[in-house]
């Protein structure tokens, strides 16, 4: 056979014959292939972008496409009207170069000449790993501090520090805990052991308001600041350092107010410490809720006096707003506390939507947080309070 039985296996077959390239196969593939990626790489290198480079190609496809106006545009500039932004009111216009570019500029819009503002609620709120950082548009550096401002595009900040929502028709409550920053450990427990839908007011005269407030948002809570407001009885009557008073100059009132603006950042507005006496005066109170409405805040009137002008007034300066329907804690005790929340969720099924106040004591923050679940459980849905007050106003 002619075979070496001794030899390793596979090492006795005959030699293979080469197969020889045949050329003419591979050639058209290959020239098809060069050509487009020759094709892509121009059309990488070019500003009019790949829709251009094939119009090229074919001048009918491209006189066609001339003809299609811009829409919206002017015939003489190419410039589209100016239009109003979805998110917040300003001014938006979309230039056509003459390259085929499109530049988009954005006004402020003026708010004291009317025209709602429509929210869009997929922008409400910040990215929560951003939530403790405020907007640096959204800052005005003045000589007391920090204090917030309409953007350059129009947004504002109860906007941009909303707590988000789902948007659904059902059953709202929001859940206003305040005196944050006035005890250490109050504070603590709060942020920890409230659930994240729970607004929270921090105190104008608190301590250490900056990290409580950047721990706050971090924990997923809408903010807003307590300010003191002179009361009946005021100064027998003290609600503190601050206080917002009757018979004051509009200038004195606002520094103070600046003041306590300054004192944190990356809140949604404004709600009052006492106050029976000033939210009473409109000479006293109007500047204040203008000055809100004129800086993108919100106003919330805890509901303890029933003299307040402020849902008036606020709509008078197209200010969000809203008022509170009940004071939580009245009675220190949970029983009580709990009685008062099933309550606060008649009043909201009555009437679709409720907001109560409270304080940051022990009793009440462990009632809270239980109720909440339970609710939640029923189907309630627990909202920041600028899920309310931005359906008053602009």
């Amino acid at each position: 056979m002619g075979v070496d039985l001794h030899a390793p296996l596979g090492q006795n077959r005959p030699p293979r014959r080469r197969k020889r390239l045949r050329w003419g196969v591979f050639l058209p593939g290959l020239a098809a292939l060069v050509a487009i990626v020759g094709l892509s790489a121009y059309a990488a290198l070019q500003p009019l972008g790949v829709k251009d480079v094939a119009s090229l190609t074919d001048p009918g496809q491209q006189q066609q496409k001339a003809s299609v106006p811009d829409r919206g545009a002017t015939p003489s500039t190419g410039r589209s009207p100016a239009m109003r932004a979805p998110l917040s009111g300003a001014q938006v216009e979309r230039s056509t170069m003459a390259d085929g570019s499109v530049v988009t500029t954005f006004k402020p819009t003026d708010r004291t000449k009317g025209g709602p503002a429509l929210i869009a609620a997929s922008r409400i709120g910040q990215e929560p790993r951003m939530a403790a950082i405020p907007n640096p548009d959204l800052i005005e550096n003045s000589a007391v501090g920090p204090l917030p401002i309409i953007g350059p595009d129009g947004l504002r900040p109860v906007e941009q520090y909303a707590r988000p929502w789902s948007g659904a028709h059902g059953t709202r409550i929001a859940i206003i805990v305040g005196g944050m920053g006035l005890s250490q450990t109050g504070t603590q427990k709060a942020i920890k052991l409230l659930p994240e839908e729970v607004t929270l007011a921090f105190a104008a005269s608190g301590n250490s308001l900056n990290r409580w407030m950047q721990e706050a948002r971090r924990a997923g809570h809408e903010i807003l600041l307590q300010v003191p407001m002179e009361p009946i009885g005021y100064p027998a009557n003290d609600p503190g350092r601050g206080t917002l008073q009757v018979g004051k100059s509009a200038e004195e009132t606002l520094t103070s107010l600046h003041r306590s603006m300054a004192s944190i950042t990356n809140y949604t507005g404004i709600i009052n410490y006492m106050g029976g006496r000033f939210m009473a005066d409109a000479a006293a109170f109007e500047p204040v809720l203008r000055e809100l409405a004129g800086r993108g805040l919100l106003f919330v009137d805890d509901g303890s006096s029933a003299q307040s002008l402020s849902e008036s007034l606020a709509r008078t300066v197209e200010l969000p707003h809203a008022i509170a329907d009940l004071q939580i804690d009245d009675q220190l005790k949970d029983e009580a506390i709990l009685k008062r929340l099933d309550e606060l969720e008649r009043i909201a099924k009555r009437n679709g939507a409720a907001i109560g106040v409270a304080s940051a004591f022990d009793e009440s923050i462990a009632a809270i947080t239980k109720w909440t679940h339970e609710a939640k459980a029923r189907g309630i849905e627990i909202v920041g309070v600028s899920a309310l007050a931005l359906e008053n106003g602009q």
